[in-house]
């Protein structure tokens, strides 16, 4: 079984504690390992060591307005280097389905389109469209949010540090970036609950992030073979928990500073119930949850199983 983490350069950043990983096998992300550290990442020095098959995905959700513009304001380098784009409609009640069918047809060979029939929530959306990736033949994927608030002009910047193969999963920081300066700077009333909400989960895993919030995330195929991201909650924490599974499987989250726009939209995320999960979160990895879930994976991966899901590693929510 596996140890906790705690202090030293592992996972997502050294921190105080007393738990630590069991050391373990380097994550191969392209040519080259990643493990422990974290921190920043200075990605404008980056260099691609080999190509890697960008796979971005895309959750949408009542996302009719927006999605158009997403997908217009992704780089070109992106489709001329042979990427896609998969959107997942969330059950949406609105025209979201009918318009980013009308941006498959238009965008043929590049933007794929999947539905789901009900509502799965935003964890259930990314793990829809990340197993379509990599069945796809996606090496590293970045998840680009359907209203725009996360720049999609970035995203190749953000896929650096994989391909660099510096590690396995990598975060856009708007507090790296200076969260409340700018133009468009995040409001007291989410930057606050941001900060106090990732220093308890940093203290609680024994990390160093600046926020464990953004959703401006990239996964590579090795972690998502490696953690059994299927068995995540359905709501907004998807990507918290990402980051502490990585951490518990010894891959560090790189950090790349991201600009803040908050534009004065209305968001589907509810603080309170979120709060909440993060808080469940925290409670869960202290009754060595998590563990579990990764031990269960990796013995499945050992005797060799298929791809169904035991029910051990089904999320269960409430």
């Amino acid at each position: 079984m596996r140890n906790r983490p705690g202090s030293g350069p592992v996972g997502t950043g050294s921190g105080s504690g007393p738990r630590r990983p069991r050391v373990r096998k380097p994550l191969q992300t392209g040519r080259g390992v990643a493990n422990g550290g974290s921190g920043p990442a200075t990605s404008n020095r980056l260099a691609p060591i080999e190509l890697m098959k960008r796979f971005v995905v895309i959750p949408a959700y009542k996302a009719a307005a927006t999605v158009a513009s997403v997908i217009d304001r992704l780089p070109g380098e992106l489709w001329s280097d042979g990427g896609q784009a998969v959107i997942v409609n969330d059950g949406s009640p609105d025209d979201t389905g009918r318009v980013i069918d009308g941006l498959a047809k238009q965008h043929a060979g590049r933007v794929v389109a999947v539905h789901h029939e009900k509502n799965r929530g935003y964890g259930g959306a990314l793990k829809t469209g990340l197993a379509y990736a990599v069945e796809k033949g996606g090496e590293v994927m970045p998840v680009v949010h359907s209203d725009g608030q996360y720049a999609p002009e970035l995203v190749l910047r953000l896929c650096q540090p994989i391909e660099a193969g510096l590690t396995g999963i990598v975060q856009g920081s708007r507090m790296r970036g200076g969260a409340r300066s700018g133009e468009h700077p995040m409001p007291l009333s989410r930057y606050l609950p941001n900060r106090v909400l990732t220093c308890l989960e940093n203290l609680t895993f024994g990390t160093s992030l600046a926020e464990f919030h953004s959703g401006y995330m990239v996964f590579s195929k090795g972690l998502l073979e490696r953690v059994p991201y299927r068995a995540l909650q359905n709501n907004y924490n998807f990507d918290a928990e990402m980051i502490l599974l990585a951490h518990l499987a010894g891959v560090r989250t790189l950090e790349v500073p991201i600009p803040t726009r908050y534009d004065g939209e209305t968001s589907s995320l509810n603080p309170i119930p979120y709060g909440l999960n993060v808080l469940k979160m925290m409670w869960r990895y202290t009754t060595g949850h998590y563990l579990r879930l990764l031990d269960l994976h990796e013995a499945r991966q050992a005797e060799g199983g298929g791809k169904a899901v035991p029910a051990e590693l089904r999320a269960v929510e409430g």
